[in-house]
């Protein structure tokens, strides 16, 4: 068993129960990094979610398999934005494989727990069509689409390059 907590800065910690830091998350996504407001897993604490008003998910399966080995790191997989303002609570519904947020914007909405699609908001006139996730539809305070992210390494290294702004009149 472990413990998360988010934090004001954007981080996200992972303890242990005798109460040891075993992880330090930092979202790699370009969106700007503030307080977490909210936090749930899956049933089997393959995932992890966390939400501002950006819903980012990472894979803790085989770090939390081993978390020892250095091999064994965790994957942040996809970010989408769900509100204009905080989230105040997730829910991840792996039967159905979608997400719920809730704001302080007083909607609650449902996404596909896997890409990110937006199924609709609670309270609205049609019914909720869980099983088409070809249609890319946004709700309307919202206008990017999810970003899967690719890269391996979260934290990229800055590398030093010279490059002095002298004229060179030969050139």
């Amino acid at each position: 068993p472990i413990l998360a907590s988010a934090h004001e800065s954007g981080c996200i910690r992972l303890w242990s129960i005798q109460g040891n830091v075993m992880k330090e998350l930092l979202p790699f996504s370009e969106h700007p990094s503030g307080p977490l407001t909210a936090l749930c897993t899956d049933i089997s604490t393959n995932i992890l979610l966390a939400g501002k008003g950006h819903i980012i998910r990472w894979n803790i399966a085989s770090f939390l398999e081993d978390s020892q080995n250095s091999k064994n790191k965790i994957k942040e997989e996809l970010c989408w934005r769900a509100h204009a303002t905080e989230v105040v609570d997730l829910l991840y519904e792996e039967e159905k494989n979608v997400v719920v947020t809730a704001s302080v914007d007083g909607s609650v909405r449902i996404w596909h727990a896997r890409s990110g699609y937006y199924f609709g908001y609670f309270g609205q006139p049609r019914k909720f069509e869980l099983s088409d996730t070809s249609r890319l539809i946004l709700p309307f305070d919202v206008n990017n689409f999810p970003a899967i992210i690719k890269e391996e390494n979260k934290y990229m290294e800055k590398k030093k390059v010279k490059y002095p702004l002298v004229l060179d009149r030969d050139k």
